[in-house]
């Protein structure tokens, strides 16, 4: 890691304003750059969040009956994979990221869904707001992940559901090294080629480092006011899902 994502990386404050700037840069190749770095996976793993929040569907005189409309939040919502997907399946949704120019990238593509620029930390909703909140890649990224559960479990309604989709880390050491030696390899190679810089993708490895990681985030949840929480290993374990109820 060079000096530069060192000393940007070491303070929550610090932290913000890199990934402010980070996602700035990237939002126009962000759809490429996780497809790369998920191994191609990304859309599945996205596929199977939603349906963990949206049950099987009903089926009248041969036809799919949708669900009751839900009212949905989908947080660090970048392009809007997982917002439109929700609002395909017959939720109102909410989709909030830092980052403008993701939010610009969204509304040029078709859906249903809405979307406004908002921080995580300081969400623009009233208590109970939402039946749902969902994040893909979001809680690795705040600087500070007690105080985003804090905000999530304000907004949902007693009952609600958090469904979060994130890289894990690890337990074992060598399955570490290698998964991120992967990251860091592939990450520099992308981020010199297509922005000049190496550092640009070495954040995402990094991050990684520095997570707690899948089970230790789940009694986070737990501490932050949900009633239940549990994580599905996704990959291997390299990626979790986390399922939590308000």
């Amino acid at each position: 890691m060079s000096p530069s994502l060192r000393t940007a990386l070491a303070s929550p404050e610090s932290k913000s304003r890199y990934v402010r700037t980070l996602f700035s840069t990237i939002a126009d190749r962000y759809d490429l750059i996780t497809r790369v770095l998920s191994f191609g996976r990304d859309r599945h793993w996205k596929r199977t969040l939603v349906a963990l929040a949206c049950p099987e569907r009903a089926v009248e005189h041969g036809e799919p009956k949708g669900p009751e409309p839900t009212d949905a939040l989908d947080l660090a919502c970048g392009t809007g994979d997982i917002a439109f997907s929700l609002a395909s399946r017959g939720a109102r949704v909410v989709g909030l990221d830092i980052t403008h120019r993701m939010l610009q990238l969204a509304k040029a593509k078709p859906g249903a869904a809405r979307f406004i620029t908002g921080d995580m930390l300081a969400l623009p909703f009233g208590a109970s707001a939402f039946d749902l909140v969902t994040t893909g890649y979001g809680l690795r990224n705040v600087p500070d992940i007690s105080a985003a559960l804090g905000e999530i479990a304000r907004v949902l309604k007693p009952g609600g559901m958090l469904l979060s989709l994130d890289f894990n880390r690890p337990s074992s050491g060598l399955v570490r090294g290698v998964y991120l030696t992967y990251l860091t390899i592939v990450g520099s190679t992308l981020g010199l080629v297509l922005h000049g810089d190496p550092d640009t993708y070495r954040y995402i490895p990094e991050s990684i480092r520095r997570y707690p990681g899948a089970a230790a985030v789940n009694e986070m949840i737990r501490t932050a006011g949900f009633a239940s929480s549990e994580y599905i290993p996704v990959l291997g374990g390299l990626m979790a899902i986390h399922r939590a109820w308000r």
